[in-house]
Parts: structure tokens; C-alpha cells; sequence
């Protein structure tokens, strides 16, 4: 495995500029284009390390505010994530990766938080991929992700996307996540249009299908849609007070969500003392998202 240590953070907006650039055709012959320019059909055997992070309190307090999460000297659970995000789109913009990042399709993700992480710790990412495997809707890999304070594992992440295309009957789907359809809703949230801005300015996600209409009409949607893991972090938000020093929780992501719009959130408390949960359309009971956690 190659192993490729960064300097600093990537910066985001070139990143993205990189990922649109490989939507032009015959762009994947320039050498500074990314993600779908390899004619490789594998996924690179390729890990980048960012070590030593410091934690940014403004931005924190940003996330927090925009997400739910009341203002504490911990890390919510999703936050290492949008650490790690960054990472995630210098390999999936980077030459040798073989398919574009804009247009992938996020439909599963899984955190473990082995203990919080305190504010004033430092925190050393790891991100690479999985090979490619068959879908029944495409193609899908994963995205996988470590942060350590010190030598100790504190957090990981599995994030599973999907390519489009011709499907394989013998392809495997995402881990199965239980529906919460039948979930009692407990809580009604109005997302107001620009959401995906607000979230995308403190997470540095900036893909065009959350950020504007217009620029998510050039990709099939009506409007901008809400980020999944702006989803998922507020689901965790709405249950900080229920949870463990260490546990896994799971989303699978189903039908995005149109902003503006109005939501239900749903949970219920399982069998074992496990949580599950979910989002869904308040007036068509559309699912968005269903979730499960337990304590590790």
C-alpha cells in the first residue's frame, strides 16, 4: 500500500474544482484532472495521512450551531468526519482514482466512536478506499476513515458510495439498516432552503446538487438537496443527551431530501437497549434516512 503524508488540510474549493473539471468531456486527458481520468479500472492501493489536527473552536461552534449539537467540550460524533472529508475528496479527485466524484451517490455510512475526543486534543486522519465491488445499481466502494489521538483509535468510519450504471444481479447492496418507517415521530424540523449552504460553508462540502438550485438542476434535481451526513449528524444532535462514551451507529440513506422542506424524525429505543431512527417526508411519509446505534 502507498502511503501519501499531506502537509495541511486540502483545499476544498480546488478539490471541487478538479471534481467538475472531469464532468468536461476529453478533460480526462489532462494531467491536473482527477477522479475518472485513470485508465485503470481499480481503486489506487493508496492511504493519505494528515497528522497532529487542531481542533478550530469557531468552526466547531459553526458546525454545532448549524447541526444541533449543543456547545460542549467534546467532539459530536459526525465532526472527525468533516476532519476527514477533505481526504476523502483529495482520492477521489486524485489521478489514478477511476471514477468521478461528482455524480457518486452516497447511500451508507457507518461511524464507530471508540471515546469522545476532547477539544483540546490533537487528532491524527487516515483515509483510503476499498476496491470496487458490483452493485445491483452500478458499482460501489468505500470511503474508510481513522482518527487517533496519539496511537490510540478513538474513531473510524465506513462511507459507501455508488456509481450508476448496469447493475449486477450477483452484486452486493450496502449493509441492510432496519426501516424506521413504523417508528413513532417525535419531532417535526422545517429545513429552509438554503441549508445546504449554511452547512456546506462549515463542512466545506460545496458539491453542487446542496449549495443552489440552479446547480443542482444540471444534475436531475429540482433543488438543492440536504447533505446525508448534515442528516445524520442532526438525527445525533436530536439524541446527544441518549448516548454512550463509545458506540456505532449506522445510516442508510434513501430518498434525498428537496429543500425547503418539512420533515418528521423518528426513534425508538430497541431491543438491548439500542436506539433506532429515522427521517422522513412530514406530509408523503417519504423515507430519508433510517438509522441504528449501540453502545460498543
Amino acid at each position: 500500500m502507498s502511503v501519501r503524508e499531506l502537509d495541511g488540510p486540502p483545499s476544498m474549493l480546488s478539490l471541487f474544482a478538479r471534481a467538475g473539471a472531469a464532468m468536461i468531456p476529453g478533460a480526462s486527458r489532462l494531467p491536473f484532472v482527477g477522479g475518472g481520468g485513470s485508465r485503470s479500472r481499480e481503486v489506487p492501493d493508496l492511504t493519505l495521512v494528515l497528522d497532529r489536527v487542531e481542533i478550530d473552536r469557531e468552526r466547531l461552534s459553526a458546525y454545532d450551531r448549524v447541526c444541533g449539537f449543543s456547545l460542549r467540550d467534546e467532539l459530536p460524533p459526525t465532526y472527525p468526519h468533516m476532519l476527514a472529508f477533505g481526504m476523502q475528496l483529495a482520492l477521489m479527485t486524485d489521478p489514478s482514482f477511476p471514477l468521478p466524484a461528482i455524480g457518486l451517490v452516497h447511500i451508507y455510512n457507518k461511524i464507530t466512536q471508540h471515546r469522545p475526543v476532547r477539544l483540546e486534543e490533537l487528532v491524527s486522519l487516515r483515509v483510503w478506499a476499498t476496491p470496487l465491488e458490483p452493485h445491483p445499481r452500478g458499482r460501489q466502494f468505500s470511503i474508510m476513515s481513522e482518527a487517533r489521538v496519539g496511537e490510540e483509535l478513538v474513531w473510524e468510519e465506513t462511507s459507501t458510495n455508488l456509481r450508476r450504471g448496469s447493475g449486477s444481479s450477483e452484486g452486493a447492496a450496502a449493509p441492510d439498516v432496519p426501516s424506521a418507517e413504523q417508528l413513532p415521530a417525535v419531532a417535526t424540523w422545517k429545513l429552509a432552503g438554503d441549508l445546504g449552504r449554511r452547512y456546506g460553508s462549515v463542512s466545506g462540502d460545496y458539491n453542487p446538487i446542496h449549495v443552489h438550485a440552479l446547480s443542482a438542476r444540471l444534475f436531475g434535481f429540482p433543488s438543492a438537496i440536504a447533505h446525508g451526513m448534515w442528516t445524520k449528524a442532526r438525527c445525533l444532535a436530536a439524541l446527544e443527551a441518549r448516548l454512550p462514551d463509545a458506540f456505532t451507529v449506522e445510516a442508510a440513506f434513501r430518498k434525498p431530501i428537496i429543500l425547503p422542506a418539512t420533515v418528521q424524525f423518528a426513534e425508538e429505543t430497541g431491543a438491548g437497549g439500542g436506539l433506532r431512527f429515522g427521517v422522513r417526508d412530514a406530509r408523503k411519509g417519504t423515507p430519508h434516512l433510517d438509522g441504528a446505534l449501540r453502545a460498543a
